[in-house]
């Protein structure tokens, strides 16, 4: 009598992966961008009440919120409060992560980064930081020797993280800006866009230096696509037709596409969005940006030739609107900066950083 021997697969549960990232875009849309990436994996998400993360990230993941702030610039009553908070925190993360039986954390810095580093390194798991700042912020820098690995999105960055194991992945954009977007906004096909865009903050600033300017734009043909954010008093005191206000737009990636300039701050998510839509800009950095990275990141696409980047202090309307009409006047110098913009994107960040997270759960 012939023997049948039954063999049992057994199917291998899917890797538990907490994602830390929290606040602002620059530190969500990365995130996310990789995450989309690491569809293998079983992720939950760690963030901070009442932040974007609960608009944006709640849909896609389940979501846990801890009560975590930013480190203070000087020791005080106020550093004091916030240690105490971040030793919580790290216990609650750890927690969740031995109770949940995750395998490791991915995290893009800013101050959720802290706990969820410190709490992973406490049980022996890897965390995986990715810096997207030509100067890296202080949890980088106290917490990136901790991790496995960090990941910079500017080479710049390493010079600054000596003891970390730093490895250059860029930043991820999100997916719709590789991609061409169709844009439904009445501007004529040959006309001229300047494409103006604070961040997700918007920039009151900017904007009024930006209305100082508008009218010999519009002299010039040019239509002026402005995204003035919330917080602008006066977002409503322009009125022409070649005007289109706003305060955010969900298609920026078809803005980018169709725009032959645009005036922008400079995170390293905004800057990531102009490399990869080769946008020639003029980059005005935040002034009160922790440790100015605004500036060094756009010093580095300015000695690249993609960017002219001015101080805000520095800045008039008069330079800006002189310097905006001579680029529109030259061609062959936007097509330039065009290139050198292209040349610093990093279109496959996120399969990078995916890669990276894959790399080191397969070898733990």
């Amino acid at each position: 009598m012939e023997l049948v021997r039954e063999t049992n697969t057994l199917t291998k549960a899917p890797a538990r992966l907490l994602v830390a990232a929290s606040g602002t875009g620059g530190h969500l849309f990365p995130a996310i961008a990789t995450a989309q990436q690491l569809s293998e994996f079983q992720i939950e998400w760690l963030g901070v009440p009442d932040r974007m993360e609960t608009q944006l990230v709640s849909s896609l993941y389940p979501l846990h919120t801890i009560a975590v702030e930013g480190f203070q610039q000087r020791f005080g009553l106020g550093t004091v409060r916030i240690l105490s908070g971040l030793v919580a925190s790290i216990l609650q993360v750890r927690k969740l992560l031995k109770e949940g039986n995750f395998q490791g954390v991915f995290t893009t810095g800013g101050y959720i980064a802290a706990p969820a580093i410190v709490a992973a390194r406490s049980l022996g798991l890897p965390a995986i930081l990715h810096e997207s700042n030509a100067i890296p912020g202080k949890v980088t820098r106290w917490f990136s020797p901790l991790c496995a690995k960090v990941a910079i999105g500017f080479e710049a960055a390493a010079a600054h993280l000596p003891r970390a194991k730093t490895v250059f992945a860029g930043t991820p954009v999100r997916s719709q800006f590789l991609a061409p977007q169709p844009l439904n906004l009445p501007i004529p096909d040959r006309a001229p866009v300047i494409l103006v865009m604070g961040g997700s903050q918007g920039a009151v600033a900017v904007n009024k230096l930006v209305r100082e300017c508008a009218n010999a734009w519009f002299d010039a043909g040019a239509w002026v696509v402005h995204l003035t954010g919330n917080n602008d008093p006066d977002a409503e005191s322009l009125k022409h037709e070649q005007y289109l206000s706003m305060p955010f737009y969900d298609n920026v990636a078809g803005l980018l596409q169709r725009a032959n300039i645009a005036i922008s701050r400079s995170g390293a998510s905004a800057l990531t969005e102009l490399a990869v839509t080769g946008m020639p800009s003029i980059l005005i950095p935040f002034p009160f940006a922790a440790d100015d990275h605004q500036y060094f990141n756009a010093q580095v696409f300015a000695k690249a030739g993609a960017a002219l980047a001015f101080r805000q202090s520095e800045l008039t309307a008069d330079l800006l609107k002189t310097k905006v009409l001579y680029l529109l006047s030259d061609a062959e110098y936007l097509k330039k900066m065009s290139e050198a913009a292209r040349q610093l994107a990093v279109t496959d960040s996120a399969e990078r950083l995916a890669n990276l997270v894959r790399e080191l759960f397969d070898r733990k």
